[in-house]
This record gives C-alpha cells, structure tokens and sequence, in this order.
C-alpha cells in the first residue's frame, strides 16, 4: 500500500495520544483478552512522551492511524552501540496482511540506521507465527551468540507495587 506514511506521532497532542490507546487497546486485546488497564489508559501517552530514548512511530492511510511500533534505544555492551528495541509493533485487525507491519518494520530500520544503532531486536510469542513470519522476511531471527549456549530466553521477575 503506496499510500500509507509513518511519521513520529507527537504523544503530548491529543490527537496521536488517541491514536496510540486506540492502537494498543486493539492490541492488548487480542494478546490478553482485557484490553489495557484503566490506569494504562489514563497514564500510557504521557509516560511514554516523558520517556527520552523511547519514540512511536504512526502508520497512518490518509491520516487514519491503523498501525503503530513503540520504540526505545539502549546499548549493546558486546559492540559498544546503540540498539533499537521495538516493544510493541501493532496494526489494526481489520489492516493486517496489507503490508503495514512490514512498512512499519522499514521505518523502524530506517531509524535505527540513522541513529547508527548496530541491530533491532524485540520479542515475539512462540505461538504468534503471523509475527514471526513477518519479523523474518525482515532478517529477525532467534538470538544466539555461538552454537554451544543456545538461544536466548525472554523471562520476567515481576515486581509488586
């Protein structure tokens, strides 16, 4: 789809803050069955807006937000660069199998590029074989630093408020 443009969405305006609850809500429904908490909802675009090395990018068609990646820069110790970690990359149900993520993940790259990171990561679950399908057609494969310590696990510890 020729016409879709993803932009940096500007969280403090009403406009994309929308946009993004909108998006994850859709989101977190379908990978949880109950949507985002309330205090998400309240809470989401202002934390994510005060957040310095984060960024979301909007996948827009004809200004409609359909699709969204939320970013965040850190470090990779072994080669001393900046990486991209995509958190969450997500497109509207009804949009899916248009080449939006696959949009998305080119402006990810792009980005990363020119902020001379030396890789992207993120995660994926092992029963969504849509995404991973995606994530490899775009070179994204399972970590590993050499044959003899396998692959790298993504686990949580977590915390009580």
């Amino acid at each position: 789809m020729s016409s879709i443009k993803v932009r940096h969405a500007d969280l403090s305006t009403q406009r994309d803050a929308a946009a993004l609850l909108e998006i994850m809500e859709s989101y977190a429904l379908g990978d949880t069955g109950t949507g985002l908490s309330q205090y998400t909802r309240n809470h989401l675009a202002d934390r994510l807006h005060a957040i310095p090395h984060g960024f979301t990018l909007l996948a827009e068609l004809n200004q409609l937000p359909i699709g969204l990646a939320n970013c965040f820069m850190q470090f990779s110790t072994f080669q001393c660069r900046p990486l991209l970690n995509i958190h969450d990359l997500a497109v509207l149900p009804a949009w899916r199998g248009r080449g939006i993520g696959s949009t998305l993940l080119a402006a990810v790259a792009e980005e990363a590029r020119k902020r001379d990171c030396c890789k992207i990561t993120l995660e994926v679950l092992s029963g969504n074989h849509g995404a991973q399908r995606l994530y490899q057609r775009h070179g994204f494969q399972a970590y590993r630093l050499n044959d003899t310590t396998g692959h790298a696990m993504f686990w949580e510890c977590p915390l009580r408020q």
